[in-house]
């Protein structure tokens, strides 16, 4: 009898490590293109939280990740990336995309097609928010409709009476832009002239000009801060048409001020950045990490979150199956709604492990203080800046 017991005892065992898997997680994000400077901080991150449940030594499976490069603003090159990694690699999830149009192709002709869960930390165009998704998609980072009403806050409180406006010619431009005219027009605000620019050119005198036969009180740049968001603010500074200017998310990093100089100071405005606890315990563990990252910069702190919702799903679910474990994300995120649920900053993925094998539940707070509203993006903390010698420095959380 004992020796049926042993035996029965070593085929569980055989049983339980069979059904563990090393699961791959692609991190498709804009590696070139216009917010290169942004994404070795946002992947490192990520993958410092699949290191961190790793090491646990508390997960049912083993987290890998592959890199997809999205370029952000290419959707065939998108697209390519992220068909390799699920029909090449056998990703069960990805981190991303990054911008805002690619997002979107990625969505609709790759992953919806083959049921693959997206947590995007930085795409925010609002459009996202009505796009068909079958629950499968879901973003750490707020919709652009809520920053366009954060902007002209600020601007309107600076007694900023009217702006030129111009936008990358992009899903995501073209979204904010929108949001920022209509929330700043709701104010009273005029808006002198929205037009679009391309990134990547290597003149924009003729947009400029445009711009400053507009005026306006402020030029307002809804761009990138590594290609045409840059190249509008240095040929604006070139002629004196405009010398401050307004920024939205994507021109922060601290690539547009090492590249602007001096004359960047004085500028402001507003990027998606929480000031939750989590976000200062991601900081040290960002600054130890190897290889280290920036907590600090734009979108980090939402990609260290996607990558634990999606582990932290499948582990609650029991399954890598996209169609069981996405629709554990909103719990895990959210908690009980009577707020019983263990609150889960960076650094405690191995105590929320041992707590969902427990039963318990758990409410994932993480870096970027996660809510997820609506269907199932983030509800969105903004840090109000100035730019003062060259750095970002906080004005206020709104």
């Amino acid at each position: 009898m004992k020796k049926l017991l042993l035996a029965a005892s070593a085929c569980a065992l055989m049983a339980g490590a069979a059904a563990a898997e090393d699961v791959k997680i692609g991190i498709l994000i804009g590696f070139t293109g216009p917010i290169e400077s942004l994404t070795s901080h946002m992947a490192n991150a990520a993958e410092a939280a699949m290191a961190e449940v790793n090491n646990s030594g508390k997960a049912k499976n083993t987290y890998t990740s592959v890199r997809g490069d999205s370029t952000c603003t290419d959707a065939a090159a998108a697209t390519a990336a992220a068909e390799r990694m699920i029909t090449a690699e056998g990703v069960k999830g990805i981190i991303g995309g990054d911008c805002s149009g690619v997002t979107r192709a990625v969505l609709t002709n790759v992953a919806m097609p083959n049921g693959i869960v997206m947590v995007s930390p930085s795409a925010t165009s609002p459009a996202l928010t009505a796009d068909p998704d079958n629950g499968l998609f879901f973003r750490t980072a707020p919709s652009d409709a809520r920053e366009g009403e954060v902007m002209a806050d600020i601007l309107t409180e600076k007694g900023i009476k009217s702006i030129a406006l111009t936008y990358s010619n992009s899903d995501y431009g073209k979204g904010l832009a929108e949001s920022i005219a209509a929330a700043f027009t709701a104010k009273g605000g005029t808006v002198t002239i929205n037009a679009a620019h391309d990134d990547g050119k290597a003149d924009y005198s003729a947009e400029v000009a445009a711009l400053a036969a507009a005026g306006g009180d402020l030029l307002v740049v809804a761009g990138y801060l590594d290609q045409g968001g840059k190249g509008i603010i240095q040929a604006s500074l070139d002629t004196g048409a405009f010398t401050t200017f307004g920024l939205p998310g994507g021109m922060v990093g601290d690539s547009l001020p090492a590249a602007i100089g001096p004359d960047l100071d004085g500028s402001y405005g507003q990027v998606a950045q929480s000031d939750s606890p989590g976000a200062a315990v991601l900081q040290e563990m960002g600054k130890a990490n190897d290889p280290a990252f920036d907590a600090t910069s734009p979108y980090t702190p939402e990609s260290y979150d996607a990558a634990a919702l999606i582990i932290l799903a499948m582990e609650a679910s029991g399954s890598t199956d996209p169609a069981v474990y996405k629709e554990k994300i909103l719990e895990i995120a959210n908690g009980p709604a009577d707020g019983s649920g263990t609150k889960i900053l960076p650094g405690e993925l191995g105590k929320a492990l041992e707590l969902i094998a427990a039963g318990t539940a758990i409410d994932y707070d993480g870096a970027s203080g996660v809510t997820l509203i609506g269907p199932g993006e983030s509800a969105g903390r903004y840090k109000q800046f100035e730019v003062k010698g060259g750095k970002y420095e906080t004005v206020q959380f709104r």
